[in-house]
């Protein structure tokens, strides 16, 4: 699969379905989801943002570049401490690919060890991509594979990755992610629900892939899950711009043997927000509350945390976003608001635990 990141950093287990799809517009898109067609087998024509949105997210990259650096270093030095260093980065595409590069980055320069990253594709609802989990077992081992996504929301991709792994003996189903406030995983840089600003837009801060696909007519039996290359989009690409910000905010100083070494992620965790003190509930709990609250019957309709709302906003037809009261001028929900407004959909603000804010998917019947 083609993508504007180099193999050095990434290699992609996909197929390459350019000019094969033809991308549907948001509504048409979400009218068919909600009548059962499976979002798999369609692709959303990709957002374009305005001057102002991207003015947005200019700024917005400067002030949680560093948040987002934290927190791979702490999940980058859970990961070694829980996992060793013969390990294989399996990110999830499209969100997880930009932090397993973060990740693949952060563990040479401190660790020496250079590790093999691929991308491959697992779908709600359908699966894990299985000829792209042949293929890594035919080369490594099946506890060397650790799979990598950018956040968890309220777990849905995780509890798929439990079912799918299960048939593939050894594969651990842990998923390392930067940020949990779902409260699901250990394996991540924080709870806090911070903004990660590769979730702000689609594929030019994604190697220009596109979301994955999964179709019977276009993805045989014997190929992997498929993604379009948005080549037309390479003037607007800053996949290596949002990689570059963040790895520069990496916490590097000398080591006792006169090297470079960079300081363990957990001397800086005080930097980031504080920790939320989760106990017994996870962010399925508020998600079921939200759902009551609202008279939602569709779990898949409530999408929390930062980068699930930030989804709704780019690809499919918004409701409304809640917004916890705590945070209505905090700067990470900047892009948001203005979404929001571009889109005129209407904000709420509404208490909320686990995360900063939430988007809700429109009904069809509602359209």
């Amino acid at each position: 699969m083609r993508s504007s990141y180099s193999e050095d950093d990434v290699i992609f287990l996909l197929k390459d379905i350019t000019g094969l799809v033809r991308p549907l517009p948001a509504e048409e898109r979400e009218k068919m989801i909600q009548s059962g067609k499976h979002y798999s087998e369609m692709l959303p024509i990709e957002y374009v943002p305005t001057e102002e949105y991207m003015r947005v997210y200019r700024e917005t990259l400067k002030i949680q570049a560093k948040p987002t650096a934290l927190a791979v270093g702490i999940l980058a030095d859970r990961i070694i401490r829980k996992k060793g260093r013969e390990i294989v980065l399996v990110s999830l595409a499209r969100a997880g690919t930009p932090i397993g590069i973060l990740l693949k980055r952060y563990i040479r320069m401190k660790y020496g060890s250079d590790l093999p990253h691929y991308s491959i594709s697992i779908i709600r609802g359908r699966g894990i991509d299985d000829n792209a989990m042949r293929y890594l077992l035919e080369r490594y081992e099946p506890e060397q594979l650790l799979f990598v996504d950018g956040w968890i929301g309220k777990g849905a991709i995780q509890n798929e990755l439990k079912k799918a792994v299960s048939v593939y003996e050894g594969v651990s189903p842990d998923i390392a992610a930067v940020a949990d406030p779902a409260n699901m995983t250990e394996l991540c840089g924080t709870h806090e629900d911070i903004l990660i600003p590769s979730s702000c837009l689609n594929s030019t801060v994604s190697g220009l892939v596109s979301r994955t696909f999964l179709r019977d007519d276009i993805i045989g039996p014997k190929d992997f899950h498929g993604a379009v290359y948005y080549g037309e989009l390479k003037d607007s690409d800053l996949s290596y711009d949002f990689i570059n910000a963040v790895e520069k905010e990496f916490v590097v100083e000398p080591s006792a043997e006169g090297g470079r070494a960079v300081k363990e992620g957990r001397e800086s965790a005080a930097e980031l927000p504080a920790e939320k003190n989760f106990i017994l509930e996870t962010g399925i709990d508020e998600v079921k509350e939200i759902a009551g609250k609202f008279g939602i019957d569709d779990m898949n309709l409530i999408k929390p945390g930062i980068g699930e709302a930030t989804r709704v906003l780019l690809r499919r037809i918004p409701w409304k976003v809640l917004i916890d009261e705590r945070y209505k001028d905090a700067p990470e929900l900047g892009h948001l608001v203005r979404l929001a407004g571009e889109k005129q959909v209407p904000i709420e603000y509404y208490p909320l635990r686990h995360y900063k804010c939430c988007g809700i998917i429109k009904k069809v019947s509602e359209f």
